[in-house]
């Protein structure tokens, strides 16, 4: 099994398998090829050749080739948030660097849900994702919010685990996160910074770390949130082009609005450009830093995540719980970083359009 066994079944050149597989930001022409290349390599049980020939050879233990899965929680299919496939690109890169193996990437967003999480089988359900790894699980990454309940279920079967996250596991596991409350205060407190007091919110709301965020900071300057400009919401760019054309429709609507990710954010300017409204500006602030957000116009102002170092991170700490390096939960904190850039605009000058 090598490149050119995945460079044929994906339709590529072997120099796009080696740079794919490498580079978590190469792109290929071909959209999809990336998708093709990595279902292949899990598919074949891609090893990297010197950890081929390591394990050929027998070498110990601590350069053993570990099997991976990786369970996205947020959404059930890949690209419906680039945030998540940026992210797990990362990782899966990483994985190939250190020589291992990355077997199955699942995609359940029922782990985020609480009220789907009451109601499944969670037992059933994780002993079938084990069972998927034909007993050849040596570490689990998770990459987004997990219900609790989920998530203790998940550790009876997989030993180990870590989380990569803006909502903490509180120790339940290995987590490296960027606290999504501090997200939330860096953009929010931005606004302020504007002149802005009445300011919205668009995205999830039940226990989630960038609500309570925006909560405590509009709080802290003494500013009181108004019901109606919390918009309860799936973070997709088809959700908040909905949210902003029913603000679009009102009389009343916010001056500054955080949203918790940059898609929905996305699908708000789009609603924008599309307004009759063309005296109506409204300062759009988010969080994640996708790449999509650079190409916006006005360009998109957000709160970004570390996601190299996060994904790097959370490979290396998963990879040392695994070889007996640690034993306690271990939980890695990264800070956002403000990007500040267009679409959000001083309160006494709203000399702005929106379009894409």
């Amino acid at each position: 099994m090598s490149i050119k066994e995945i460079a044929k079944i994906a339709g590529v050149s072997t120099a796009t398998v080696s740079r794919v597989l490498n580079n978590p930001d190469y792109h290929c022409q071909d959209k999809e090829a990336r998708d093709r290349i990595w279902k292949a390599a899990m598919e074949l049980n891609y090893t990297p050749n010197k950890a081929a020939r390591n394990l050929k050879k027998g070498v110990g233990d601590s350069e053993k080739i570990r099997y991976i899965q990786v369970l996205i929680t947020r959404t059930e299919r890949n690209n419906a948030d680039p945030f998540y496939t940026e992210m797990l690109h990362v990782v899966e890169s990483e994985i190939h660097k250190q020589m291992h193996i990355l077997s199955k990437v699942w995609y359940k967003s029922l782990f985020s849900d609480d009220k789907q999480c009451r109601l499944k089988n969670l037992t059933r359900i994780t002993d079938e994702l084990y069972q998927e790894t034909e007993g050849k699980s040596d570490g689990l990454i998770i990459i987004g919010k997990c219900n609790t309940d989920a998530l203790k279920k998940l550790k009876l079967r997989f030993k180990n685990i870590i989380s990569i996250n803006r909502n903490s596991t509180n120790f339940e596991i290995d987590e490296v996160t960027c606290d999504g409350k501090r997200i939330a205060e860096k953009a929010i407190e931005y606004l302020i910074s504007l002149g802005h007091t009445e300011i919205g919110y668009v995205g999830n709301c039940h226990q989630e770390t960038r609500y309570k965020g925006y909560l405590k900071t509009l709080k802290s300057h003494g500013l009181q949130p108004s019901p109606s400009y919390i918009y309860e919401t799936k973070q997709t760019e088809e959700d908040g082009y909905e949210v902003m054309q029913n603000i679009i429709k009102r009389e009343n609507h916010p001056t500054g609005i955080y949203c918790a990710n940059d898609i929905t954010a996305i699908g708000m300017l789009k609603a924008l450009r599309k307004s009759r409204k063309n005296n109506l500006s409204i300062s759009i602030i988010s969080s994640d830093d996708i790449e999509q957000a650079q190409f916006t116009s006005p360009m998109l102002t957000t709160v970004a995540l570390p996601k190299h170092e996060m994904g790097k991170f959370a490979v290396t700490l998963l990879l040392d719980r695994i070889d007996n390096g640690h034993t306690s939960a271990i939980t890695m904190e990264f800070d956002g970083q403000l990007k500040v850039r267009e679409s959000c605009y001083d309160l006494n000058d709203s000399n702005l359009a929106y379009y894409i």
